[in-house]
């Protein structure tokens, strides 16, 4: 059995505590590696470590900075076939995600915050005073990096790369669910020749490592995707500390249909948004919105591809939906499914696990694509976010309304919107509430664009230069010029 470890000063070192945790692969409900059950005195030693890098990484030229970087994302590429499986087996996804989602997502935020940070440019202005002002943007010191399990590699990267561009050291923290792609990064860094310290690792507890990071004194910026509870919790630690804080959390993210859309392109990707990686995306379109008078036909093609879904292993072929990634989160989804059926709902299709999963799985986390009709829109189930393969559908009759039922949560991620009305697709998108508004599409990413939700959603933006600004302290820099001008 693999015993992961953690990464300390460019070195895999044990727990200090000597303990470890269980890693189960959701597929099969069987520990497949342990990982460890990090405290304080682990977190203290990975921060005593990027503060000793600090100084010579942050006055490493950007160049440099840059080769190593796209070293490492060559190297994540060269080993797509093994961290695919190992996401895979961790977080219970099918391996055709990992492989062609995942995976390559993390070998491009590596490239896009290397090339990134050879293209800055910082403001100057010229005063009517005779005087020349400038912005210097300078490395925070050690960055504490709290990633999620939906998407273990991809995000935990999302971070990491700006972080370690702009010249900052890092104290990460993956999901203790998922911690295996973050534990074979840290062996490409090592092969890339990454510094010793510029990059630790920390594995364990989000109550015991994480919350170590977020107090730690020396940790002036934390980063943090997950849930909205633990968000909160971390602002209310970060901020008499005075640290600066970015929190990606939760979303019910509105997928709104208007009769002059193209049905044809709205319904796979519908399918997606709702169910890709098994619900477990922030951004998938959980409320689905359709004008009235093509509410009955819609409903029924949904509901037909969702059934046709192929529930199953994630490591076989053809598989398009996998495994929940714990038990206790697969019940959590049952009982929301439950509490749809007393708030009224009707279940069109799924509604529980399925009923063959194949011999090795037969223990898994599996639920099936499960749709929802007659709820009302202000029940807890169109309200609380369920991160599961679970879709309501409800029908709309004008803007005015659907916008009321797009806004009816505290959260406020993402939305997707589809008509072949321009005018329509510009104002509405205007009016509700999300960080995010896709029109005729669903989770087309440019990676120079800022990132990050309204309300319950989160504070701060990720991607683009809003990342190289999060990383960085800006500083003003004045000069009197004397003479005639």
């Amino acid at each position: 059995m693999l015993r992961i470890a953690n990464f300390i000063g460019g070195q895999h070192v044990p727990p200090l505590a000597g303990q470890y945790l269980p890693n189960i692969e959701p597929a099969t409900g069987q520990v497949h590696a342990e990982l460890p059950d990090s405290d304080g005195r682990d977190v203290e030693a990975a921060v005593q470590a990027a503060l000793a890098a600090f100084t010579p990484w942050s006055r490493t030229p950007a160049a440099e900075r840059s080769r190593l970087l796209l070293d490492i994302a060559a190297r994540i590429e060269a080993n797509l076939d093994r961290l695919a499986h190992a996401e895979a087996v961790d977080a219970g996804k099918p391996l055709r995600l990992a492989r062609t989602v995942d995976i390559p997502r993390a070998a491009s935020n590596f490239r896009f915050f290397a090339t990134a940070i050879v293209h800055c440019h910082s403001e100057a202005y010229r005063t009517d005073q005779l005087a020349l002002n400038y912005t210097l943007r300078q490395p925070r010191g050690v960055a504490g990096l709290i990633s999620p399990w939906n998407l273990p590699l991809y995000l935990f990267t999302w971070k990491v790369a700006p972080a370690l561009a702009t010249g900052n050291t890092v104290v990460a923290k993956p999901s203790e669910l998922t911690p295996l792609t973050a534990h074979l990064l840290t062996e490409l860094c090592q092969e890339a020749g990454l510094p010793p310290g510029v990059f630790n690792v920390v594995h364990g507890l989000g109550s015991k490592a994480g919350a170590a990071i977020v107090a730690h004194p020396r940790v002036p910026t934390i980063s943090f995707t997950g849930g909205t509870v633990t968000g909160a919790e971390i602002a209310r630690t970060a901020g008499p500390l005075f640290k600066k804080v970015a929190l990606e959390l939760g979303g019910k993210n509105p997928n709104i249909i208007f009769a002059d859309a193209d049905l044809d392109a709205v319904l796979p990707t519908s399918i997606r948004s709702a169910f890709e990686n098994q619900g477990e995306i922030c951004l998938c379109g959980s409320r689905i919105f359709v004008e009235a008078s093509i509410y009955p036909s819609f409903v029924e093609r949904f509901v037909a591809a969702a059934a046709k879904l192929n529930v199953g292993d994630p490591l076989t072929p053809g598989t398009d939906q996998g495994a929940l990634i714990s038990a206790k989160h697969r019940d959590k989804v049952l009982s929301y499914i439950q509490l749809a059926k007393e708030e009224g709902g009707r279940i069109l299709c799924g509604g529980g696990p399925p009923a063959n999963v194949g011999e090795r799985c037969q223990a898994g986390y599996f639920v099936q694509p499960t749709v929802i009709v007659d709820l009302p829109v202000d029940c807890r189930v169109n309200r609380e976010e369920i991160f599961g393969p679970v879709v309501t559908i409800t029908p709309f009759q004008d803007d005015a309304e659907v916008v009321r039922y797009a806004n009816a949560t505290p959260y406020g991620l993402s939305a997707s919107l589809w008509t072949r009305d321009l005018n329509r697709a510009h104002q509405l998108a205007e009016k509700i509430d999300a960080g995010t508004v896709w029109v005729n599409c669903w989770l087309l990413r440019d990676l120079r664009v800022p990132f990050g939700g309204m309300k319950q959603s989160g504070v701060g933006r990720e991607g683009g230069e809003e990342a190289l600004r999060f990383f960085t302290e800006p500083k003003t820099v004045c000069i009197r010029l004397t003479g005639d001008m």
